[in-house]
């Protein structure tokens, strides 16, 4: 498994979108996936906390999966 690092200036860069399935209580994550190496996933209760990023082939398999 690759993993990938984020810089503070990559999150610095990454404009963050909730997911249009959240129901609007803040219970839910956000991704980035305008960088071009990372997509970046946060918790929406804490944009200031930690966050993890997927490449986006990694990505991409991921939510294929959950549909």
């Amino acid at each position: 498994m690759n993993h990938a690092h984020i810089s503070p200036s990559d999150l610095a860069m990454a404009a963050w979108r909730v997911s249009s399935y959240s129901g609007g209580q803040g219970e839910c994550v956000e991704t980035a996936t305008n960088l071009p190496d990372l997509v970046p996933v946060r918790d929406s209760k804490r944009p200031t906390g930690p966050a993890i990023a997927f490449g986006h082939a990694a990505w991409s398999a991921f939510v294929s999966r959950l549909r």
